[in-house]
């Protein structure tokens, strides 16, 4: 598979994952209906794709051991998420309404383990891999030093309101375009001329 597709594809689907959720929030109400589930699967696809990007990560970090446990962390955060969606989707197709829907989430949320792993916890390992990675990937010089603060921007906006995710899809297209691209810093291009 083509490397810059991948890092391409993978924010661009968080992207019309953000859009078709704020269009099915237009009535004030996030599902069911096949705006909630055509979200969902876009969200999953991206999270494909990110498999495919930390395996990539992973090799230009040459298997070092912080990449190691970053990208296993990753890994079973991509695992907590898909979980996660897997569940709203199943729950889409099984409520009559947002009001069923409400019953049936907090019948699977009163679930201790399951509310620790695919809500409270797992799903952040991804978003705290990514993070790690290009910051390990800034710190050997194999990206621009502005990207562990972009990528840092990029994760933290949904973080404030669900409905920036489309924002922080741009910005992280921003960041996995220029790594799929195997930007370097100047520095280091400059040392090669002396």
């Amino acid at each position: 598979m083509n490397p810059r597709f991948t890092f391409i594809a993978a924010p661009l689907l968080m992207l019309a994952y953000g859009l078709i959720r704020i269009l099915d929030g237009l009535d004030g109400v996030y599902g069911p209906g096949l705006a909630w589930t055509a979200g969902h699967l876009a969200f999953m696809g991206g999270l494909v794709f990110f498999v495919v990007i930390f395996r990539d990560l992973y090799r230009r970090l040459g298997r070092a051991w912080p990449a190691t446990i970053s990208v296993i962390l990753g890994l079973a955060g991509i695992a907590c998420l898909f979980a996660q969606f897997g569940i709203d989707i199943v729950i889409g197709f099984m409520a009559a309404d947002r009001d069923a829907m409400g019953t049936m989430f907090d019948q699977v949320q009163a679930l201790p383990a399951v509310r620790l792993a695919v809500y409270d916890v797992g799903p952040f390992l991804f978003y705290v891999a990514q993070f790690a990675l290009v910051v390990h990937l800034a710190v050997r010089g194999q990206v621009k030093a502005w990207m562990p603060v972009m990528m840092l921007a990029g994760l933290v906006l949904p973080v404030i309101d669900k409905d920036l995710i489309p924002v922080s899809a741009i910005v992280l297209v921003g960041v996995f375009w220029s790594m799929s691209r195997g930007t370097s810093p100047a520095a280091p291009r400059a040392l090669a001329r002396t």
